[in-house]
């Protein structure tokens, strides 16, 4: 990442990452895609109700492993082999607590968290099943993302490829055989889940018990270092709390589409998963330009971070447009894939079609904020997601929100806050850019 022509080096990195997440997508997709068909609306609904939830933990333990791995990744590009091995130390004990911390309260919180977001009665039950079967298996989901983000720290993002996609096809299969041949409903796609994550885990596991470099894992060696810790969090808590708050703003917007019945649940569910397809190329780009970001400014290569900026942002943004663009013309026919009740796909279409032409400013904020965290300024963009993301979101919903009781607010806030988070991002920018900062 610290010599050879930039472009080059970034869609390197970004294409096995890109192709990853792709599978790792289809996990969710694939579950909804088989309830869907197989076992019906309801279960459909439960299954899609329940994906912010998800997305919450999923999200929470990214953001950490974003900042161990902007950690490792500088200590990589400095040279320290002793300092590399202490972050993935440390990394790996953080693991261990939060599997347990997890575990615990997912499988008992479940019935809290499903009654806040008021989940209607007739999915209540099928959404519950599914919750605490996928926090009973959290394990292979905290450890795949902290151990993955270890290795992509030090550019290798083939391996977790190769995985994944193992991994994902089992997930496929097991999901089908579960409720095809064994009469299993969202519980047999929950489990079909949690076992291709576990086995993801092992295998990246596998991977770094046996390497000769810096990142190699030694059970004996796992434990906390205080001072590795601390710039674990300071890079990874904000990040993650992001991530979760967002998500938690998600969430009541949820509990607000839960208000017009199971149809409206499904559809715009289906179009949720349908649209985490074109973020890809987002997420990728955003994870190679801060790994590549976090080695050069660890060599003193500002001249490197600003080339790749100016590379990684507008072919992001190029590539989500695209995507949307394509979410506009298709949106029926995609959410069509999941349920054929023609209002599930209405309301798919109606969520797919105002927000896929946004897209391109949703994806311009993601990369933005990736770039903050490889520069070791996590903090900004926390602030500005958690306001433009999280507060204009909560606040709308407390106030018209109660007066306009319209499916169409739930929606058309998404294309809004973006719109607003993409603002502030290039303000600041070009302030970090006059700073010298790139």
């Amino acid at each position: 990442m610290t010599d050879g022509p930039v472009a080059k080096r970034i869609i390197l990195f970004a294409i096995p990452v890109f192709i990853g997440q792709l599978f790792q997508q289809m996990y969710n997709t694939v579950d909804s895609l088989i309830v869907g068909n197989l076992v019906g609306d309801s279960a459909l609904a439960a299954v899609t109700s329940v994906g912010s939830i998800v997305y919450l933990v999923v999200g929470f333990f990214m953001g950490f492993s974003m900042g161990a791995g902007v950690v490792i990744a500088r200590d990589i590009g400095s040279g320290d082999e002793r300092a590399v091995s202490r972050s993935v130390h440390t990394t790996v004990a953080m693991g261990l607590v939060a599997t347990v911390i997890m575990t615990l309260l997912g499988v008992f919180g479940t019935p809290v968290i499903l009654k806040w977001m008021d989940t209607p009665a007739e999915v209540f039950n099928e959404a519950a099943v599914y919750l605490r079967v996928y926090f009973a298996g959290s394990i292979g989901l905290v450890f795949y993302n902290l151990l993955v983000g270890i290795l992509q720290a030090s550019g290798d993002s083939r391996h977790p490829l190769y995985y994944l996609i193992f991994s994902s096809v089992l997930n496929a299969v097991l999901d089908y055989c579960f409720i095809r041949f064994f009469g299993m409903g969202v519980d047999g796609a929950a489990l079909a889940t949690i076992i291709g994550q576990f086995i993801s885990a092992l295998l990246v596991l596998r991977r770094l018990l046996k390497t000769d470099e810096a990142i190699r894992i030694v059970p004996s060696k796992i434990r906390f270092d205080m001072a590795k810790l601390g710039q674990i969090i300071h890079i990874g808590l904000p990040t993650a709390l992001q991530a979760c708050v967002i998500d938690l703003a998600n969430m009541m917007i949820q509990a607000y589409i839960n208000s017009f019945g199971k149809a409206a649940m499904a559809g715009i569910g289906a179009a949720s998963k349908v649209e985490g397809f074109c973020f890809l190329p987002v997420n990728a780009f955003g994870m190679a330009l801060s790994t590549f970001i976090a080695q050069n400014l660890g060599a003193g290569r500002k001249d490197r971070i600003r080339k790749g900026m100016n590379f990684a942002l507008p072919a992001a943004v190029l590539a989500v447009l695209a995507a949307g663009t394509v979410i506009f013309f298709f949106s029926p026919t995609l959410v069509g894939l999941f349920n054929q009740d023609s209002d599930v796909i209405y309301y798919g279409m109606l969520r797919g079609r105002i927000c896929g032409l946004f897209f391109c400013l949703c994806g311009f904020s993601h990369v933005s904020s990736a770039a903050m965290r490889g520069l070791g300024k996590p903090v900004v963009p926390t602030v500005v997601m958690l306001t433009c993301w999280c507060a204009v979101r909560v606040l709308t919903l407390m106030t018209i929100g109660r007066i306009y009781h319209n499916i169409l607010l739930a929606v058309w806030i998404y294309p809004i806050t973006w719109t607003l988070s993409t603002i502030v991002y290039i303000f600041y920018l070009r302030h970090l850019k006059k700073q010298g900062m790139f």
